[in-house]
């Protein structure tokens, strides 16, 4: 599975928890958004995150 972008900004679109935890990470670590929503990706989406199946299913509509 790989990280894409717009894909990833619509799975925090569609979840205020998301939302949340991206709004943390740019605060938190000075971070752009950019980079917050990869690292993102990283811990809760890529090998198993907890929205791992979420992601997928938006790469399925495509």
């Amino acid at each position: 599975m790989r990280y894409v972008k717009s894909q990833m900004k619509q799975l925090v679109r569609e979840n205020e928890r998301l939302q949340q935890k991206l709004q943390a990470l740019m605060t938190e670590h000075d971070l752009e958004k950019t980079f917050a929503l990869k690292a993102l990706y990283h811990a809760d989406v890529a090998d198993g995150g907890k929205y791992q199946e979420d992601y997928q299913a938006l790469d399925d509509l495509r």
